[in-house]
């Protein structure tokens, strides 16, 4: 029996682009609020125009599908127009980290040879400073305001293929440079569907895009957002007076906290008294925040955690849904596994583990990336047998929730047995003494690699000794660790986007 496949035209009809449904999505409300940055507000009939002009601008250019356009400012308004200006021309974004020093800005600008490089104009000199010659520069301000000025408004209307790349979003690795994640539009859609189906987000809702937009954090959030009518706020990263006048003004459904911010800023909204409008849910991350963070920002901002688990490369899942709730310092951190995702869990040899026992992460589902980005040897090798593997490990319980156990390449082996850091670190955080606990290898004669613990205390009474029974209740004897080092804060190797550098960490270790 012969299958039947339908004509050209049916497949056609399922071509959908970010560009092509925010242009949709136009006519619903154009004078709803889009963006707003401080004082100045676009509405999504204004914003429809600017991007289209700067489409159309980039188009009369000579780029052409496909070709790459690089930004390197921080977080203000203009960051969305160029996304969307992008995503209607076909061509792709390349969200350039304004924090990251020479040696690595220039690979990244090198990595993807864009035609075009906007910068905004404080970062001019940086962007000199690297001598690339990029063929055209565009600095925010006057020079691009001109541009706009000069280009038609009227929508760019392309054959665009839902696989074509729309942006792309550096991963910072901790030992190398940092690797280009290409995510198409097919990708970023089905993001914005998975987030508000998993998260329940509401039509016509605020999202803060205070989180770098060269992360998903902001860039995933911030088109799903406008996707489905709401109004992004943008803020230029962690600024708590201007955090606390969003939370004062506007309900949202979703109020994003990172790693290093949660306990603080908790702390300012206890001490002002702050009354928030409304906030669905609140956090990112659990598994790297401490305990009494997590209860604390909860009580301040009268909402659940999202104990979330996602990446660049896959979005909001595999794992990401389980709220955490209110008040609560959590013993455990189990996850509920994502919908529209196939999960497997995998040993060295791709073979599915039994419950109880880690695996790495093998992920299937819409919302994944293309792959990185001039980096053949990498994607074969996390791609293969088509899934793509994650590097992360984690352990399926009977009842069928997921625990975060570490990433592959932070495995100690000692003596035979493998030993996750994450493991030792979530003991030493469930102590609210803890602020803060990094746990690395050093090599050992006896037993091959030994797991050393470097810790930042939130109280000085804080001994190791206390650190040492608290390990001994709560682990096996061999992976408790052989030294526990103290530390303050800012003495942890941190890379641009605020990842400890364990490698720098093991070599002080003797």
């Amino acid at each position: 029996m012969s299958l039947y496949v339908p004509p050209r035209a049916v497949f056609s009809s399922h071509r959908a682009t970010i560009g092509a449904l925010f242009h949709s999505r136009v006519p619903v409300n154009p004078r709803h609020r889009a963006v707003v940055d401080g004082d100045r507000v676009l509405s999504y009939g204004e914003l429809e125009a600017r991007s289209n002009r700067l489409a159309n601008a980039l188009l009369a250019l000579g780029l052409q599908r496909g070709d790459r356009v690089a930004l390197l400012a921080r977080n203000r308004l203009e960051y969305v127009e160029v996304e969307l200006a992008a995503a209607k021309a076909g061509l792709i974004l390349a969200a350039l980290n304004w924090r990251l020093g020479d040696r690595e800005l220039r690979h990244c600008i090198n990595l993807v040879k864009p035609e075009v490089v906007i910068v905004q104009a404080e970062l001019t000199a940086a962007l000199d400073r690297l001598d690339l010659a990029p063929p055209r520069k565009i600095v925010l301000g006057p020079e691009y305001e001109g541009i706009l000025a000069a280009a038609p408004h009227d929508y760019p209307d392309l054959d665009i293929d839902p696989e074509d790349g729309l942006v792309i979003l550096y991963t910072s690795g901790t030992t190398g440079l940092p690797k280009g994640a290409l995510i198409s539009h097919r990708a970023m859609i089905a993001r914005a569907m998975c987030t508000a189906s998993e998260l329940q987000m509401p039509i016509g809702d605020n999202f803060c895009a205070w989180a770098p937009f060269y992360h998903m954090a902001s860039t995933d959030q911030a088109l799903g957002a406008l996707l489905r009518g709401g109004t992004v706020h943008v803020v230029d990263g962690y600024e708590p007076d201007l955090l606390i006048d969003i939370l004062e003004r506007e309900e949202m459904r979703f109020f994003i906290l990172m790693p290093g911010m949660v306990g603080p800023f908790a702390a300012i909204l206890r001490a002002r008294q702050v009354k928030v409008k409304g906030v669905g849910m609140c956090g990112a991350m659990a598994d790297l925040v401490p305990r009494e963070d997590i209860a604390a920002a909860t009580l301040a901002l009268n909402a659940p955690y999202n104990n979330s688990f996602g990446a660049t490369e896959t979005g909001l899942p595999p794992a990401t849904s389980n709220l955490i709730p209110i008040g609560v310092a959590p013993t455990s951190l189990s996850k509920r596994q994502s919908a529209f995702c196939e999960l497997r869990l995998v040993d060295p040899d791709d073979n599915e583990v039994p419950v109880g026992a880690p695996g790495e992460v093998a992920m299937r589902g819409p919302t994944l990336f293309s792959g990185y980005w001039h980096a053949d040897e990498t994607n074969q090798q996390d791609f293969r047998n088509g899934w793509f593997h994650m590097g992360d490990v984690l352990r399926r319980n009977a009842d069928g929730s997921l625990d975060y156990v570490d990433r592959v390449k932070y495995m100690i082996k000692s003596g035979g047995e493998n030993i996750y850091p994450a493991e030792i670190e979530q003991v030493m955080l469930a102590d609210a003494r803890v602020h803060e606990a990094v746990v690395v290898r050093r090599a050992d004669r006896k037993w091959g690699e030994v797991p050393v613990a470097f810790v930042v205390m939130a109280d000085p009474s804080l001994t190791a000794d206390d650190l040492m029974a608290r390990c001994r209740e709560h682990l096996s004897s061999y992976k408790r660790p052989k030294e526990i080092i103290f530390l303050a804060a800012d003495e942890l190797p941190r890379s641009t986007t605020g990842k400890v550098q364990r490698h720098e960490l093991e070599a002080r270790l003797p």
